[in-house]
């Protein structure tokens, strides 16, 4: 295995794992902190913020994340096509990849409303507006890690794929 190879393999992990880790953040901490604030305008500034402070990192490490397993994929072609397992796998890992992808450009759109609908004095512009982001908003900050969660598990699949018979948890006899 050349360096450049792992390091592509270790982008492509690491890139991962902060998509991952900062949108279960955003769901488990940041979220619920956002809701403690008086008032819907200091809500959703208090969220706002934070995504926006998020945004460059988790949108760099998705494009890094993109291009490396390109980069994989094109590596591994010939076992990718001729090697049934590897192929369905990579199929699968792709379909959850551009599922996330979406997941996350949703969950950046009605955050987006959800912040123009807000007014200045704490009330919201368009409350059905509000209220249909909020709604979507609830369900995509869990569908996000929960879609790259299931990237990293079918990429440890794949890992696994490539190693030979015995391994750490196997028995040595």
């Amino acid at each position: 295995m050349s360096l450049v190879s792992t390091a592509v393999r270790a982008t492509h992990t690491v890139t991962n794992a902060a998509w991952f880790g900062g949108a279960l953040f955003g769901a488990v901490g940041l979220n619920p902190a956002a809701r403690e604030p008086d008032t819907e305008r200091e809500r959703v500034e208090v969220s706002g913020t934070g995504w926006e402070r998020w945004g460059p990192v988790q949108g760099a490490a998705i494009a890094l994340h993109l291009l490396s397993g390109l980069a994989i994929t094109a590596d591994n072609r010939n076992r990718v096509v001729a090697h049934r397992p590897t192929t369905a796998a990579t199929v699968a890992k792709a379909v959850v990849t551009s599922a996330a992808v979406a997941s996350t450009a949703a969950a950046y759109v009605y955050g987006e409303r959800l912040g123009q609908a807000a007014g200045e004095d704490g009330h919201p512009r368009d409350p059905r507006a509000a209220d249909d982001a909020r709604g979507k908003l609830r369900w995509l900050q869990w569908t996000t890690p929960a879609l790259t969660g299931a990237m990293l598990v079918l990429e440890a699949h794949l890992g696994e794929q490539q190693r030979g018979a015995a391994g750490l948890l196997d028995e040595p006899w």
